[in-house]
């Protein structure tokens, strides 16, 4: 949910996202760069898809590089579930908790994940749902998806939902907007280039155009039948 900014936007890469290398130039890479790149590959093919030489050639750098951050391909992998999990929880979550009215709060999380639903951008989470197989991806998924069912149930409680529906009621609303995330991967071949992954949904801080209106006002309308009615969420 969080956008990530390239110095260089305009170019791309043989994926159709920002091509890193052209963006940095002959600065020396962090490990930040190496983290982005690994969220990248995985948001693009998987876990496999992290592999030294490959990332290297694409930042247009050595693998010497690489190991100035890193000893092995598991520590980039490690480094990048922790920044994936950072972001998803401490800096996607944070702007709803400062929501005080718990209605406004369910209306602006269910318009942000319906627009992060009708994103063109390769999703890591969803690419991580297929590794789920390993014990570090499972663990970084469980996390994530606690810190997003507790923001979703805490406000259900707070409109007055006793607690096992409140719980209910997250699960529910949760596992609809990854849905709607899944749905859009599956059509998204053919629409248009795929957007970079680490950026913000298509049409960030742009008016909501009509059609993606009114899935927001529809679903709103299926997960928030007995709460208030409130502002508009965007």
């Amino acid at each position: 949910m969080t956008a990530r900014r390239e110095a260089r936007p305009t170019t791309a890469n043989a994926a159709g996202t920002a091509d890193p290398a052209a963006a940095r130039g002959s600065r020396r890479l962090s490990a930040r760069d190496w983290v982005q790149a690994a969220l990248r590959a995985i948001a693009a093919g998987g876990l496999s898809a992290v592999a030294v030489e490959p990332l290297a050639r694409t930042l247009g750098v050595t693998k010497g590089s690489f190991y100035a951050h890193y000893r092995n391909r598991d520590e980039l992998i490690a480094a990048a579930l922790a920044e994936w999990e950072r972001v998803n929880v401490e800096d996607a979550l944070a702007p709803f908790e400062a929501i005080a009215d718990p209605a406004q709060r369910l209306r602006r999380l269910i318009a942000a994940a319906v627009q992060s639903g009708e994103t063109l951008a390769p999703s890591v989470h969803l690419a991580l749902l297929g590794e789920i197989g390993d014990q570090r991806v499972r663990d970084a998924i469980r996390r994530v998806n606690e810190a997003r069912l507790d923001l979703l149930a805490r406000a259900y409680r707070e409109l007055g939902m006793p607690d096992d529906r409140a719980d209910d009621r997250a699960r529910i609303t949760y596992a609809a907007s990854l849905g709607l995330l899944h749905l859009a991967q599956a059509s998204r071949q053919g629409r248009e280039a795929p957007r970079d992954p680490l950026r913000g949904h298509a049409g960030e801080g742009e008016p909501a155009s009509p059609r993606l209106a009114a899935l927001i006002n529809e679903t709103t309308g299926v997960f928030l039948t007995d709460v208030p009615a409130g502002d508009d969420p965007r």
